[in-house]
């Protein structure tokens, strides 16, 4: 007895390849990474810090300049909610230091205020304003709310040392001692109090600037006036770039 054995030829489909997955690497830009970090830390808006240094009449009441900037906050608190102005104002009998603390939008408009007045009255008792710097997303407030310091006595100097020190020397011994003022005030000055007094020269005279670096910063030419920086701040930024440019220029036959 014989047994036939037929092979049976198994016919091996090939399966269908599972399409290749790339990993799949989240995409973010600087402007996503910043939101985040805000909304991380609970904040409506960058903060952003500005000094400004200006001279003034001698013959303004103090009051006048105060009673401007309140009033310039009042009004800007308005349109833009929840973005309030810290910071410090020091008069010196001529000129003052100004230190702001907001958004960008705030600070923008209060900046505006003053190029509006320049321009509609001839002898406008803050001029020659400088900005010296503005530091951009800071971490926090130096400031929990606005003081106002008068300096009544004014500090004496042996000798002018700005005549022998580049802008660059002066403008790092400006930030140095704004600096240490800012956290002497930061850590002394308790929320709701009306801030440090006009006794600033008593208390802490070896943190206080000199009224000479002030003058010497409102006359620099290299600072930035507000209605230069305003300028600047709305130019568009879709510029055309020289190497945009094709030369000759392509002509039609």
């Amino acid at each position: 007895m014989s047994f036939s054995v037929h092979n049976r030829k198994t016919s091996k489909k090939p399966y269908p390849l599972e399409p290749l997955l790339l990993p799949q690497v989240p995409r973010s830009n600087y402007l996503h990474f910043q939101e985040e970090k805000q909304r991380l830390q609970l904040k409506k808006f960058l903060l952003n810090r500005m000094f400004l240094v200006a001279r003034i009449e001698v013959n303004v009441e103090r009051k006048e300049i105060v009673e401007y900037y309140e009033e310039v906050f009042h009004t800007i608190s308005k349109q833009h909610l929840g973005e309030a102005v810290t910071g410090l104002l020091l008069i010196y009998p001529t000129s003052l230091l100004l230190i702001l603390e907001s958004s960008s939008g705030t600070l923008y408009r209060i900046i505006s205020d003053y190029i509006g007045h320049k321009k509609n009255e001839i002898e406008y008792f803050i001029q020659e304003m400088k900005i010296v710097v503005i530091s951009h997303n800071i971490p926090t407030r130096f400031f929990m709310q606005w003081h106002v310091s008068v300096i009544k006595v004014p500090v004496m100097y042996l000798d002018d040392v700005t005549q022998s020190q580049s802008l660059k020397e002066v403008i790092t011994e400006f930030l140095t001692q704004t600096h240490k003022l800012s956290l002497h005030l930061c850590k002394t000055a308790k929320v709701g109090t009306k801030g440090p007094g006009n006794n600033l020269h008593q208390s802490v005279p070896d943190l206080l600037l000199s009224e000479q670096i002030i003058k010497y910063l409102c006359k620099s030419e290299e600072l930035m006036d507000p209605a230069t920086f305003i300028n600047m701040y709305d130019r568009p930024i879709d510029v055309t770039l020289d190497s945009e440019v094709v030369w000759p220029a392509p002509s039609c036959f």
